[in-house]
């Protein structure tokens, strides 16, 4: 089943997002290099663009903009199960003006959150960026 204004299935969107999770959580673990990781960052975005231009998706910007929040929302799970062997002991408190503002659980919750968020926000900006992208090779295509 193909979602007609993307040009991909639901599994092909789901698909291209996983690809960027090993780099979450090689990073999360430290378990790689700058080589690797850097590999591990570009790789998966070369590949959203080749599929998207290759099968002529009709839009290729949306298309990735979907593929994007996805990633984010694989990002961000995969942030939050792996948050206490990236912190350990050593968990993000809040600081300046609302340090020991909230309880230890309520702050805990809100960074959280907010990392959660953010790492929504990075998948959808990665989509975005490698949409425009794409938006332009296959605009030149035609």
């Amino acid at each position: 089943m193909r979602v007609k204004s993307l040009g991909l299935s639901p599994i092909a969107i789901a698909g291209l997002a996983a690809l960027g999770v090993p780099r979450a959580v090689a990073h999360d673990l430290d378990l790689v290099g700058p080589v690797v990781n850097a590999l591990l960052v570009f790789v998966p975005l070369v590949v959203w663009l080749v599929v998207v231009v290759v099968r002529r998706v009709p839009k290729p910007f949306l298309a990735l903009l979907v593929v994007g929040g996805v990633y984010g929302v694989l990002l961000g799970v995969t942030h939050q199960v792996l948050w206490g062997a990236s912190f350990g002991d050593e968990a993000p408190a809040l600081g300046g003006n609302l340090a020991g503002a909230l309880s230890p659980g309520a702050e805990g919750v809100l960074i959280r959150v907010f990392a959660f968020g953010s790492s929504l926000v990075t998948g959808l900006g990665v989509g975005a960026a490698v949409g425009a992208v794409a938006w332009v090779v296959a605009s030149v295509r035609r």
